[in-house]
């Protein structure tokens, strides 16, 4: 049987290992089995922060929209909630830009997210007195 030579193989396969880990510091960049191992945490990394990039934003916009909203004295809890009961659905990431380019155009929408919740907070004591009344009335 014929002998297997596998140097081209395997030089191809470090250097396209050397050549992927080439902006990395000292041995890292330089030695085979160190770039490898970088390597492997590298992509570790990337996968992971590509997931956590996710909340990142989400948490970035979340303060804008809640910096944007105490400045029309709203808490950001209120103004979803009353964003909610109006029945708008906006994002928050359009709501992090409207809060950051457009500041008339959220603070309409803060004044339609107050409405929905003064229209919406008697509706709500009403039920509950009206159940209770009738709670009382049962016993």
């Amino acid at each position: 049987m014929a002998r297997v030579k596998r140097a081209i193989n395997a030089q191809k396969k470090r250097r396209t290992t050397l050549e992927a880990a080439s902006g990395y510091r000292g041995q890292r960049s330089r030695l085979y089995r160190k770039a490898k191992e970088q390597l492997l945490h590298s992509g570790n990394y990337a996968f992971r922060d590509r997931r956590a990039r996710k909340g990142d934003f989400r948490q970035l916009w979340i303060t804008r929209i809640n910096a944007a909203a105490r400045a029309n004295g709203m808490t950001y809890n209120r103004f979803v909630q009353g964003l909610k009961a109006a029945g708008v659905q906006v994002d928050r990431k359009v709501l992090a830009d409207l809060a950051v380019t457009d500041p008339a155009a959220f603070s309409a929408l803060v004044k339609v997210a107050q409405a929905a919740q003064s229209a919406d907070s008697p509706a709500q004591s009403s039920g509950s007195t009206s159940a209770g009344s009738a709670s009382s009335a049962a016993s």
